[in-house]
């Protein structure tokens, strides 16, 4: 059936709008255009982060098609470019993968939090077991601020959620990093409830990090 409507309806990319393989969520030519980064990891804001690609092009449209059009089935290819690149000691158990939790009142209208998606298809890839323990104050907008306005807005907005376990091991989740400040107070919150290892993974991390 799937194959049947493949032929009576072709699979667009994300990104440019051309038939795409099956599923596959971009055309050759854009998976072409996707601007890999090596398997280091770098610091942003004290914790050890690592992303497969840089977000721009191709990698910005699917972190659009997830994060506001409600395509969650974008979730698993992106999770699994994360699980295929990302250096061997980040994505192991006892560590466990903790979502960046999303704004309330951006959960509330979307409907579901982009990084817990992404979360769970890294579980099923790794091993792994998900923590959602941590939860975000309400603070506004982050879209369309400059950076030291989304790392004032970002201090103290993160917490760990009652009665939460907080694993002392454990892997931030997020579909996109910017300035890192989200991770910063994710890790600040996590340290602060007895973590005593803290690292991070996303799809995409902004150019020059």
């Amino acid at each position: 059936m799937e194959a049947l409507l493949d032929l009576l309806v072709p699979r667009a990319c994300w990104a440019c709008g051309a038939r795409a393989r099956r599923r596959e969520p971009l055309c050759l030519a854009c998976r072409r255009d996707l601007r890999w980064l090596d398997g280091d990891p770098v610091l942003l804001q004290g914790v050890r982060t690592w992303a497969p690609v840089v977000y721009d092009g191709p990698a910005r449209a699917l972190v659009a098609g997830l994060k506001f059009r409600g395509a969650t089935s974008l979730a698993a290819p992106m999770a699994a470019q994360i699980a295929a690149g990302a250096p061997l000691p980040m994505l192991r158990p006892p560590a466990l993968l903790v979502p960046v939790p999303l704004d309330p009142r951006r959960a509330r209208t979307r409907g579901y939090n982009q990084a817990e998606r992404l979360a769970a298809q890294l579980a099923t890839r790794t091993g792994m077991r998900v923590a959602d323990c941590l939860r975000r104050r309400s603070g506004g907008r982050q879209v369309g601020r400059g950076r030291g306005e989304r790392l004032l807005a970002l201090a103290g907005a993160v917490e760990p959620r009652p009665c939460a376990q907080v694993p002392e091991r454990a892997v931030l989740v997020d579909d996109v990093i910017t300035t890192g400040g989200t991770i910063s107070a994710c890790a600040d919150a996590l340290f602060a409830a007895g973590a005593i290892d803290v690292a991070a993974v996303a799809y995409a991390l902004t150019p020059g990090r």
